[in-house]
């Protein structure tokens, strides 16, 4: 049976994009540009005459190639909302398995032991069994529909505007750090914590720490809306409503305010920048890989 023609097409596209991580490829042999710092080159070159990158096997070549990015405008973003809704659609499999998701709970409630296995922040199993993976594994969980709808809504407002500056590798690795740092934050004081609002708070740090570094009444502006929106969000984990878990958010924030201090707020620019930029996407997104891999493995280690 034959695919429709737009489903051919994809496919065309994705082997064309796996051939090229190898040096193929279109059928047809056209001039291409260097992954690394955008020089043309001739059909047949391996490898750029300008800054001697390998056009078959680099960073910059895989990168540039891997079908995620291919015809994405901010594909870190994008990435990251369907991987949180993909796996709140499994918590709420297991929260409907478990009889837990009769009437309006869905809206606050995911079933609590199912969340652990897959990988939620609890003190025991990381201080104790060692698992620290559930500090990355964690940003992708949510307490429920009210939950999962704000972060992803946050993330979409502020995550694509903090991508196209600092570029998809370097969001990549303050997303996945800052969540990490505030999770780690969070256990440290014995919290059971789930969610990617502590990567979201890293990402409002980072945008602190660029309002301090540029002047103008537009960034005055932003700072103190900023200001405002932090203080009123941590007043309300201070009396206890929504569950919310100020240490994880203020691990974020601050990590995300030093980031923001560290990181040039532009894209990378030259080769070497751009080297490091995509060393650091790199580590984030194999670890979020490796994160997930020894969740699956350590699934059952904790009975329902």
């Amino acid at each position: 049976m034959a695919l429709p023609y737009r489903w051919q097409v994809r496919l065309d596209q994705l082997r064309n994009s796996l051939r090229s991580i190898f040096g193929g490829g279109d059928e047809q042999p056209r001039p291409k540009l260097c992954p690394a710092c955008g020089a043309l080159v001739g059909v047949s070159a391996t490898r750029c005459h300008e800054c001697g990158t390998s056009l078959r096997f680099s960073l910059a070549a895989i990168t540039k190639n891997l079908p995620v990015f291919s015809g994405m405008t901010n594909p870190v973003s994008t990435t990251l909302l369907g991987l949180s809704f993909f796996l709140f659609a499994i918590q709420l499999m297991f929260t409907i398995q478990a009889g837990e998701a009769g009437g309006f709970n869905i809206l606050w409630h995911m079933n609590d032991p199912a969340s652990i296995k897959l990988g939620a922040v609890y003190p025991y199993p990381i201080f104790l069994d060692h698992q620290w993976w559930r500090v990355i594994t964690a940003m992708f969980l949510h307490g429920g529909l009210i939950h999962i709808g704000f972060n992803m809504m946050a993330l979409m407002q502020f995550g694509p505007a903090v991508e196209e500056l600092y570029g998809s590798p370097r969001f990549l690795f303050l997303y996945t750090f800052t969540g990490a740092v505030g999770f780690l934050l969070s256990a440290l004081r014995g919290h059971y914590s789930l969610g990617a609002s502590g990567a979201l708070l890293g990402i409002m740090g980072a945008i602190l720490a660029i309002t301090t570094k540029r002047g103008g009444a537009y960034m005055k502006d932003l700072r103190s809306r900023l200001i405002s929106s932090l203080v009123f969000l941590f007043a309300i984990g201070l009396f206890g409503f929504l569950r919310i878990d100020n240490w994880a958010h203020g691990g974020g924030l601050a990590a995300g305010f030093v980031l923001g201090k560290i990181f040039v707020d532009r894209e990378p620019m030259n080769n070497s920048e751009k080297f490091r930029a995509q060393v650091l996407g790199w580590i984030a997104g194999l670890t979020i890989v490796a994160s997930f891999v020894l969740m699956i493995l350590h699934f059952r280690d904790y009975a329902s």
